[in-house]
C-alpha cells in the first residue's frame, strides 16, 4: 500500500504546478494533504476510482485538510472533537479495517513565538486523541506536523534553536508522542541518514542550497513498524514550499 502526504501551500496554486501529474503519475492508495487553504466547493477535483473528504478552516483561504482514498474507509471524522481546536480545519481521521489514518497539519507556532502556548495545548490534546484511537486499533499519522525532532532534521539547527519548529517545547512533544507507543517512520529506517528535508524557505535560495528542515511525517503505532516496507521524501517534487513523503505500508499479516 502507497500512503502519500503534502502540504501543497494552497491547492489552487498547487494545480497551476503539476499537482494532477504527480498524482496520476504516482497514483498512490491515500494522499493525505495539509494547507489546501479552500473552502467547501471551491474547487471540483476529478479524481476517478478516490473517495475525497475535505476539512477546511472557518477563516477563508488558511489552513484546511484534504483525504483521497482509493478504498472507503469504514467511518470518517474531522477534528478532535474539542471545540478550541476544530477551527480550522486540521485533522482528518479515517478509520479502515485494520488501522486508524489521521492526516494532521500541526498549528505553527509563528513568528516571535506568539502561537507557543496555544501549540501546547494542541499537542497535548492531540497526543491524547492518538492515544485514545491506537487503543482501539493502530495508528497512521501522517502530515506536515511543524517541527524538526532532532538537530539532524535541519540543517542550521543552531541559529534556529529558538525557531519556531525548533524549540526545545516541540520538539519535547514530539519525543513525548514517540515514547507514548509511536515510531517516526522515517527515522526508524534512515536513523543517520543527513540532508534529507522535507520544507524550505522561499528565501536565500534554501531549497537549491538544500537548506531545508524535515517536518513532513509519516507517523506510526510501534506494533505498525515490520510492516512499513519504506519510507520516502520525495524532494525532487516541486509546486509547494514542501515536498511529498511516502509511506509504503506491508500488507496485514
Amino acid at each position: 500500500m502507497k500512503l502519500i502526504s503534502w502540504n501543497v501551500n494552497g491547492l489552487r496554486a498547487c494545480l497551476n504546478k503539476g499537482f494532477l501529474d504527480f498524482f496520476h503519475t504516482t497514483a498512490p492508495d491515500i494522499l493525505c494533504l495539509q494547507e489546501t487553504k479552500l473552502q467547501p466547493h471551491q474547487i471540483e477535483l476529478e479524481l476517478p476510482g478516490y473517495h475525497q473528504y475535505w476539512n477546511s478552516a472557518e477563516k477563508k483561504g488558511y489552513s484546511g485538510t484534504a483525504l483521497f482514498s482509493r478504498v472507503e474507509p469504514q467511518s470518517v471524522t474531522y477534528g478532535l472533537g474539542i471545540p478550541q481546536h476544530d477551527t480550522e480545519g486540521r485533522v482528518i481521521t479515517a478509520e479502515y479495517e485494520d488501522f486508524f489514518l489521521v492526516c494532521c497539519y500541526t498549528p505553527n507556532t509563528q513568528q516571535e513565538l506568539a502561537r507557543l502556548p496555544y501549540r501546547m495545548e494542541w499537542e497535548d490534546a492531540f497526543r491524547g486523541y492518538l492515544q485514545e484511537l491506537d487503543r482501539r486499533k493502530p495508528v497512521i499519522l501522517c502530515g506536515d506536523l511543524n517541527v524538526a525532532h532532532q538537530e539532524i532534521d535541519l540543517k542550521n539547527p543552531k541559529t534556529n534553536r529558538r525557531s519556531a519548529g525548533f524549540t526545545d517545547e516541540e520538539r519535547g512533544k514530539l519525543t513525548a508522542l514517540l515514547e507514548s507507543g509511536f515510531v517516526d517512520s522515517f527515522r526508524y529506517l534512515y536513523p543517520d541518514v543527513t540532508g534529507a528535508y522535507t520544507w524550505w524557505s522561499y528565501f536565500r535560495r534554501a531549497r537549491a542550497t538544500n537548506a531545508g528542515w524535515r517536518i513532513d511525517y509519516f507517523i506510526l503505532s510501534d506494533r505498525l513498524k515490520d510492516r512499513i516496507a519504506d519510507s520516502k521524501i520525495l524532494s525532487d517534487v516541486m509546486g509547494s514550499d514542501h515536498c511529498p513523503v511516502e509511506l509504503d505500508l506491508r500488507e496485514a499479516p
